[in-house]
């Protein structure tokens, strides 16, 4: 089917972010199109792969890409929830106290490491994301719009490590993991690195602040027609429904998945959400948010292979384009 392209302001806003973090990430372009679809869709990002992979190069080569305010947090056990929120410091010649901002109160923020934070402090970090707003000492204080988060997780080791609840990662609208770079990939990444200086500090801003809220408010008019929408909606069910899983995808996953999808198919210059859209969205929204049985587990099913059957099992729609 040819689907009709129109040059909309998201697509251009999203070429511009590609091209300056593909002068220092190399390859891998539909984990950067994916962290895109989260940021225009007021989402949040949870990075999983070993160690060495780019994950930080590729957040801060973004981060320095957008005229925002960005801040990064490195996580290990002893970091407090005041490290990460800021409080409140008392001045004696004010005789009064005095809010100090913790880094959480940028527009963007890195996480480096999730998982070595304590429950505690991953706690208050997914609170803030949930509610765009810190509570210290019974004031409340509006985070920075917008307010994007990029967490990095290792998922090998264990020692000196907090895994994040199954339910915690729900906060987060897309998992991701970038893998090994190719042969290619990785001959350029080697000759990159000719100077004192790492390439990401090259980087300069090519979009502005208000240009990613313009872009965020496109992406809610991107039209869903109704037999996609109830495609969407069946494969949410299918995970509810499964003998094999033990809990699906909440209304809030179904909520990101719509968002996802809406985004995704305006970053490549649509104005309507196709079924391949949704396909392509499924495995990184549901990836964290589904949970096996034990049985299913050993028995070999992964949340990888059973939404590959999922999205086999269930047939794509006839559906009408937004011309």
């Amino acid at each position: 089917m040819c689907y009709y392209i129109y040059m909309n302001k998201i697509k251009v806003v999203s070429d511009k972010i590609k091209k300056s973090v593909f002068s220092v990430f190399k390859g891998k372009e539909d984990v950067v199109d994916m962290i895109l679809c989260a940021i225009f869709a007021q989402g949040h990002v949870l990075l999983e792969d070993v160690p060495g992979t780019g994950k930080t190069v590729l957040a801060k080569a973004l981060a320095k890409s957008i005229d925002m305010s960005f801040s990064r947090i490195q996580c290990t056990p002893d970091l407090m929830p005041s490290d990460i929120t800021g409080n409140n410091i008392w001045l004696p010649a004010k005789q009064e106290f005095e809010f100090r901002k913790g880094p959480v109160m940028s527009s963007i923020v890195l996480v480096d490491e999730l998982n070595r934070a304590t429950p505690r402090t991953q706690s208050a970090l997914l609170e803030c994301m949930a509610e765009n707003q810190v509570s210290v000492d019974g004031k409340v204080h509006p985070l920075e719009k917008p307010f994007f988060v990029i967490a990095t997780e290792n998922p090998v080791e264990s020692e000196g490590t907090f895994p994040l609840p199954e339910a915690q990662k729900d906060r987060f609208m897309l998992s991701l993991s970038i893998g090994y770079p190719t042969v290619e990939e990785e001959i350029q990444i080697i000759t990159a690195q000719n100077s004192l200086v790492h390439p990401v500090e090259s980087v300069c801003a090519v979009v502005t602040k208000d240009e990613i809220i313009e872009c965020m408010e496109e992406v809610v008019k991107i039209f869903v027609d109704d037999a996609v929408l109830s495609y969407l909606i069946s494969l949410c069910n299918w995970t509810r429904t499964d003998d094999r899983i033990l809990a699906g995808v909440s209304p809030r996953g179904s909520l990101s998945f719509y968002k996802a999808c809406q985004a995704y198919a305006a970053i490549h210059g649509r104005d309507f959400v196709t079924p391949e859209d949704v396909k392509t969205m499924a495995l990184p929204v549901f990836k964290k948010r589904i949970i096996l049985k034990t049985d299913s587990i050993l028995k070999g099913y992964t949340e990888e292979n059973l939404v590959k059957e999922l999205l086999d099992s269930i047939p794509i729609p006839n559906f009408k384009a937004h011309v």
